[in-house]
C-alpha cells in the first residue's frame, strides 16, 4: 500500500483523515482528466460525440461489473441527492417509510418534505433489533437508510437485512451507499437492497459530478418516474414512448469528463483489488478503534457491533479540532464531535499522529 500512497501527493504534506468529506484524486486520474480535456480542446464536438457514444456505456458496464448488477439496471446520475429526488417524485404516497434518526439529510429530508408517513429508529446498539420490531408491526413498506452513517460510521448489518428480507419479502429497502461503497467488497445482486444510490467523490475517489443508482428488477415497479429529456432516448426521437426505466434518471447529457473519471477510478480500484482494500481498511480501523478506546473516546457499543464503517467520531470541541489542524491533521467537525475517516491510502503512522495529539491536548 505504501507504493499506492505515491499516487496521492497530498499525503506527503498532511495526515488526511477526511475521505468521508471528500476522497482524494490520484495522479493517474488527474493525468487522464487532463488528456480528456486537452482532446476536447483540440477536437471539439467530434471528440465529445465519440466519447458520449463510447465512454458512457463503458462506464455503465464498469459499474455493473464492479458491483455485480445488471447493466440495464444501472442509472448514472450527477450525485445521490438528485437521483433520489427524481425517484421519490415517482413514489406513491401510500407507502409507510421507516427512517433512522439523524441519518443523512438527503435520505430523511426527501421523504419528510414530501409528507410521506414516516417512523424512526434510534441509531444505537439496538439498531437492528428496533428495525425488526418496526417492520414486524406490519406498518412499514419501505426501509430507507444509509449503509454507513455519515456522523459516526455505524454500519447496518447487511446479513441482518438479508434475514429481514427473507421474513418480510414484500419490504422494499432503499439505501444510500455514499459512505460505504469503495471501502469493502460488495455484491449488489446477492444483497437484500432493492435500490442503492451513491455519490462517488468520497470512497470511490472519482471526483465530483458523478454517481449512480443500482436497481433490482422488482424495485422498478415501485416508482412511476416522470422525468424525461433528449438523453432519455439517446437522441432517438422514435423511442419517446419506450423509455427504459433507468433513462428516466438520465434526462440530460452526461459529462464524459466526470463519468470517465468514475470509470477510471473503478478500474484503478480493481487493479489494486477491492478485497485488498477492504483488508487494509479493516487493519486501520481496528488499530484506530483500539487506540481511541484506550483513551476513552469511543462509546462501548461501537466496539461490540459486528461491523463498522471507516468513520469514527470522538468527543472534542473547537480547541481540540484546532490542535489537530495545527498538526496538519485534516478531519471534520460533525455531530457535535470530531469525525475521523480512514481509507486504504492511510497508514498506521497517520493513526499514531492523531493519537499523539489527543494524548497531549490540554
Amino acid at each position: 500500500m505504501e507504493n499506492i500512497r505515491r499516487e496521492f501527493p497530498l499525503l506527503d504534506t498532511c495526515v488526511y483523515l477526511n475521505t468521508a468529506s471528500s476522497g482524494l484524486l490520484s495522479k493517474s486520474l488527474v493525468d487522464w482528466r487532463h488528456k480528456h480535456d486537452q482532446a476536447f480542446f483540440e477536437k471539439g464536438s467530434g471528440m465529445k460525440v465519440k466519447a458520449i457514444m463510447d465512454l458512457i456505456p463503458e462506464t455503465r458496464n464498469t459499474v455493473a461489473q464492479f458491483f455485480n448488477c445488471r447493466m440495464t439496471n444501472v442509472a448514472l446520475t450527477p450525485n445521490f441527492s438528485l437521483g433520489m429526488n427524481l425517484l421519490l417524485d415517482g413514489l406513491n404516497k401510500k407507502h409507510k417509510v421507516l427512517l433512522l434518526e439523524n441519518d443523512y439529510p438527503s435520505v430523511n429530508w426527501l421523504f419528510e418534505q414530501r409528507e410521506f408517513a414516516v417512523d424512526y429508529v434510534k441509531i444505537d446498539e439496538h439498531l437492528e433489533e428496533e428495525i425488526y420490531k418496526k417492520v414486524k408491526s406490519g406498518k412499514v413498506s419501505i426501509l430507507a437508510l444509509s449503509v454507513v452513517q455519515w456522523l459516526n460510521g455505524i454500519q447496518i448489518d447487511l446479513d441482518f437485512l438479508k434475514d429481514l428480507k427473507k421474513e418480510f419479502p414484500n419490504l422494499y429497502i432503499i439505501a444510500d451507499g455514499t459512505q460505504f461503497l469503495g471501502t469493502k467488497d460488495f455484491d449488489f445482486d446477492t444483497s437484500a437492497i432493492d435500490v442503492l444510490g451513491t455519490s462517488t467523490y468520497k470512497w470511490l475517489l472519482s471526483g465530483y459530478g458523478n454517481g449512480f443508482f443500482l436497481f433490482k428488477d422488482r424495485a422498478k415497479e415501485l416508482f412511476s418516474v416522470k422525468s424525461v429529456g433528449f438523453n432519455s432516448v439517446n437522441g432517438d426521437m422514435s423511442k419517446k414512448e419506450k423509455i427504459e426505466f433507468v433513462k428516466h434518471l438520465e434526462p440530460g447529457h452526461l459529462d464524459t469528463f466526470n463519468f470517465g473519471s468514475l470509470k477510471f477510478s473503478l478500474n484503478s480500484l480493481t487493479s489494486i483489488g477491492i478485497k485488498k482494500i477492504e483488508e487494509q481498511n479493516r487493519r486501520l480501523r481496528k488499530k484506530a478503534m483500539q487506540e481511541l478506546n484506550d483513551l476513552g473516546l469511543l462509546k462501548a457499543f461501537i466496539l461490540q457491533r459486528k461491523s463498522h464503517g471507516n468513520i469514527l467520531n470522538i468527543p472534542g470541541g473547537e480547541k481540540c479540532f484546532q490542535e489537530l489542524a495545527n498538526n496538519n491533521i485534516i478531519c471534520s467537525q460533525r455531530g457535535g464531535g470530531i469525525r475521523l475517516s480512514l481509507h486504504f491510502y492511510n497508514n498506521e503512522n497517520d493513526i499514531d499522529a492523531v493519537i499523539n495529539v489527543l494524548k497531549t491536548r490540554g
